[in-house]
């Protein structure tokens, strides 16, 4: 199983450069990301998450995004993506699948931003019929001080 631990850098690196204000002028900011691929037998699955926030004297500006991937040689392969914008808070969730047979491999991120707390979260499962599951679960939280 790999870790897609350079898409999750680089899109924290675009997520971070794309900002509409620039960072000197935020009095507290961050940024999280998770990302995940599992894959046994023809099967592979991939997700992640990227949060940023800014918070000014003006008020605070928040970022998401998320996305994934599933592929499978001969069988069913699904990819979903949720951004909830609800005020201040953005959520953003990402499920991948792929399943062929028996064999099957999945990913979930899930990220989360509400101006002062940061959290991605990414959860991979792959299992091949006969062999044990593998599992891993990466995530990443920042909590902003208080102005």
């Amino acid at each position: 199983m790999r870790h897609i631990s350079l898409i999750a850098a680089l899109s924290i690196t675009l997520l971070a450069s794309t900002s509409a204000v620039l960072a000197e002028d935020c009095t507290a900011a961050g940024t999280v990301g998770s990302a995940g691929s599992a894959s046994a037998g023809g099967t592979s699955a991939s997700s992640l998450g990227t949060a940023g926030t800014c918070r000014t004297d003006d008020g605070t500006t928040s970022s998401i995004g998320s996305g994934g991937s599933a592929a499978t040689s001969d069988g069913k392969a699904q990819s979903k993506t949720h951004i909830n914008d609800n005020g201040d808070k953005l959520k953003a969730q990402t499920k991948a699948q792929a399943v062929d047979k028996g064999t099957f491999s999945k990913s979930r991120t899930k990220t989360s931003t509400d101006g002062s707390t940061l959290d991605s979260t990414t959860r991979t499962m792959s299992h091949a019929p006969g062999e044990k599951p593998v599992k891993n679960t990466t995530n990443q939280k920042i909590i902003l001080p208080e102005q």
